[in-house]
């Protein structure tokens, strides 16, 4: 049975077999083990089939770019519309409640009693 994908740490036959999440080619000249650990995912794929996927996904790339392209200006607009929204939500629902500020000093009601206690008037005395 024709298998292409093979882990690391496994017993092949001789054949080049790529990891292309690191672009790694090992090239097998008999029965040898892949290097790495399970994780590491490796295609047997002849060196013709690995030029012949070059310009097609060159081709690929180029024919699917301005689509990249608008999809990344839509992404942009939304994400700022998105963000005027919540922020304009956020001002108005806000009430005017500032936990980060405590008037518990007492200093300005303090003042106001010493003026009551007095009868609002000032004495000389120092």
């Amino acid at each position: 049975m024709l298998r292409l994908a093979h882990r690391g740490g496994e017993r092949v036959r001789r054949g080049n077999y790529w990891n292309f999440g690191t672009g790694e080619r090992i090239t097998v000249v008999n029965h040898d083990v892949l290097p790495g650990d399970g994780a590491a995912i490796y295609y047997k794929v002849s060196p013709l089939a690995i030029l012949a996927a070059g310009p097609l996904l060159g081709l690929a790339y180029a024919a699917f770019l301005p689509f990249i392209g608008i999809a990344a200006v839509l992404k942009f607009t939304m994400t700022k519309a998105a963000a005027g929204i919540v922020q304009t939500a956020a001002r108005l629902s806000g009430f005017g409640w500032r936990p980060s500020e405590a008037y518990l000093s007492g200093k300005a009601s303090k003042k106001v009693e010493d003026k009551k206690n007095d009868g609002g008037q000032e004495t000389g005395h120092n």
